[in-house]
C-alpha cells in the first residue's frame, strides 16, 4: 500500500469511527409530572420504568424556574431563565427563534433532528432553527382532534393528542436515513386542557381538565392515591402565601386536587408509557436501540394539596421543583444506576452535546453528566452542592402576584428570599422536615445559618451572570 493510499485509509477509518461513535438521541419531555408520581404503587408504567430499570435514575433531579416555558428554554439552552431571557408563560415566540438550542447545536454536528409536540414558548408553531423535521401546534393546542403545523402545513387529525405525537415519532424512527437522529418528544400530557389568549397566557387556568385516551378512563378506579404529610394542611410560618389576596379566601384544608383529578392525570401518563414502549419496540426493529441514548424527565412539578396549594407549580418547594430523570445507553450506563449528585434542568444541553462530541458553548451555565455516569471520582468530588432556584412574578395566578423570588437549595437547607416582598423570606431544614412545613428564619437555630446561606445565593448568582 503507498503511503498516500494509507493515509486516506486512515482518514476513513478515523471519520467512520467519529460517525459511529455518535449516539443517536430520543429525548422525552412530559408536560407537570412529578418526580414521585412514577413510583405510585398502583401506577403502570412499565416502559419508563424500564428506561430506569436498564439504564439509571437521577434521585435528585431538580428544574431551576418551575415553569413551563422558562423550564423548556433551559433544558434547550443549558442558561438558567435570567440568562436566555424567557422568564414566563407570554408569548416569547420571537426570543425563542433566537435561542442556540441542543437541537440547532447537534444539527451543525451532523445530526437529522426533529421536535415532535408542544414547543410552549408562545403561540408560534414555526419551525425553530435547526431543527428538520418539524411537528408542533399553536400555543397549547387541544387533546382532541388537534391541528398540527408539519414542516409548514397545517392539518387537523382527528385523534387524541398523545396518541398522534407517539405515531409522529416512531414515523420518524422508521425513516432510512445515512446520518445519527435526535428526535425530541414533548408531551402536552400530563398538563390540563387549557384555553390560550393571543399574547399566550392562559385563560381561567383553574378550569382546565385532564383529558385521558377513552381506552384508559377507567384505569385505577378507586386507587388509593398516596399524599406527602403536607398535603391539606394550611401552611404556617410562610407570610408570603398567607398575606391576603383580592377577591381570594384564605389557603386552607380545602384547597386541594381531588383524587380522581390525579387518577385523571395518571390515566393520562399512560398514554405517554405506551409512546415510550413504541419508541423501544421501533429503535429495536430499526437495530438502533443500543446506539440510543433515551432521556425521560418532565418540564416541572405539581402541587395536589400541599401548603395548601393545587393546580399550580411556580413556587420553590419540592413538589413543584423536583422531576423524574432516567436515561438509558447501555454501552456507557451501567443498568439499574442511582445517582445521588443534583441534575438541573440545564445539564441536559450539555450533556447531550458531550455524547454527541460536539462543542458544548461556554455560554452554558449546566454540566455535562457523562462524568457522573462514568463514575469519575474527580467528577463526584467535584459536582455542585448547592443550585439555585429563580421565579419572576406574573398575573396568571393571583395567589402567586408579587411572589418573585430567588432561592437557594442545598442538600439540607433550602432559603427561598422574595424579590417583591420584605420579611417573608423562608428557610427550612430539609433533614428534619422533608415536607418544609417550620420556615426557620426567626428561629435561633437561623443565627448563624443565615449568613452562609446568603453567601451561597451571591455565589450561585455571581457565577451564572
Amino acid at each position: 500500500m503507498t503511503p498516500r493510499l494509507l493515509l486516506l485509509t486512515l482518514a476513513i477509518a478515523i471519520v467512520s469511527h467519529a460517525a459511529a461513535a455518535q449516539p443517536n438521541v430520543v429525548f422525552i419531555l412530559v408536560d407537570d409530572l412529578r418526580w414521585d408520581e412514577v413510583d405510585y404503587a398502583f401506577v403502570k408504567a412499565p416502559h419508563i420504568m424500564r428506561l430506569a430499570r436498564e439504564g439509571v435514575r437521577f434521585s435528585n433531579a431538580f428544574v431551576t424556574t418551575p415553569l413551563c416555558s422558562p423550564s423548556r428554554a433551559s433544558f434547550l439552552t443549558g442558561q438558567y431563565a435570567h440568562t436566555h431571557g424567557i422568564t414566563d408563560n407570554t408569548d416569547r415566540s420571537p426570543r425563542s427563534h433566537e435561542l442556540a438550542t441542543f437541537p440547532r447545536l447537534l444539527h451543525d454536528a451532523g445530526y437529522e433532528t426533529a421536535f415532535v409536540g408542544k414547543w410552549h414558548m408562545g403561540v408560534d408553531d414555526r419551525a425553530r432553527p435547526g431543527i428538520d423535521h418539524w411537528v408542533s401546534v399553536q400555543g397549547q393546542g387541544r387533546y382532541i382532534d388537534p391541528e398540527f403545523n408539519i414542516n409548514g402545513e397545517r392539518k387537523q387529525i382527528t385523534d387524541y393528542f398523545t396518541e398522534i405525537l407517539n405515531g409522529f415519532a416512531t414515523d420518524f424512527l422508521k425513516k432510512p436515513r445515512t446520518k445519527p437522529f435526535l428526535l425530541y418528544v414533548s408531551h402536552k400530557a400530563v398538563h390540563p386542557d387549557l384555553t390560550q389568549n393571543a399574547d399566550g397566557s392562559l385563560s381561567d387556568p383553574s378550569a382546565g381538565k385532564f383529558i385521558p385516551a377513552d381506552r384508559h378512563q377507567a384505569l385505577y378506579a378507586n386507587a388509593a392515591i398516596p399524599h406527602r404529610q403536607n398535603y391539606g394542611r394550611p401552611p404556617k410560618d410562610k407570610p408570603a402565601l398567607l398575606r391576603a389576596v383580592a377577591n381570594m379566601d384564605p389557603l386552607g384544608p380545602a384547597t386541594v386536587t381531588d383524587d380522581e383529578t390525579i387518577r385523571n392525570r395518571l390515566r393520562m401518563l399512560a398514554s405517554v408509557d405506551e409512546g415510550v414502549g413504541d419508541i423501544l419496540r421501533t429503535l429495536d426493529e430499526q437495530k438502533q436501540l443500543e446506539n440510543t441514548l433515551i432521556v425521560f424527565t418532565s418540564d416541572e412539578g405539581y402541587f395536589y394539596g400541599e401548603h395548601g396549594l393545587s393546580v399550580e407549580r411556580r413556587l420553590a418547594y419540592e413538589e413543584s421543583i423536583r422531576i423524574p430523570l432516567f436515561m438509558r445507553w447501555p454501552e456507557h450506563i451501567k443498568a439499574g444506576s442511582k445517582i445521588e449528585q443534583f441534575a438541573l434542568n440545564i445539564d441536559i444541553a450539555p450533556t447531550l452535546l458531550d455524547a454527541a462530541g460536539a462543542a458544548i458553548p461556554t455560554t452554558m451555565q449546566g454540566r455535562s453528566l457523562l462524568p457522573l455516569l462514568r463514575g469519575a471520582a474527580a467528577a463526584v468530588r467535584s459536582w455542585r452542592t448547592s443550585f439555585m432556584i429563580e421565579y419572576w412574578s406574573d398575573k396568571v395566578f393571583p395567589r402567586v402576584v408579587s411572589m418573585g423570588y430567588q432561592a437557594v437549595r442545598t442538600d439540607r437547607w433550602k432559603w427561598i428570599r422574595y424579590t417583591d416582598l420584605k420579611g417573608m423570606d423562608e428557610l427550612y431544614d430539609l433533614d428534619r422536615d422533608p415536607f418544609e412545613m417550620n420556615n426557620l428564619t426567626t428561629a435561633p437555630a437561623a443565627h448563624d445559618l443565615m449568613p452562609k446561606v446568603k453567601a451561597e445565593l451571591e455565589q450561585l448568582l455571581k457565577h451564572s451572570n
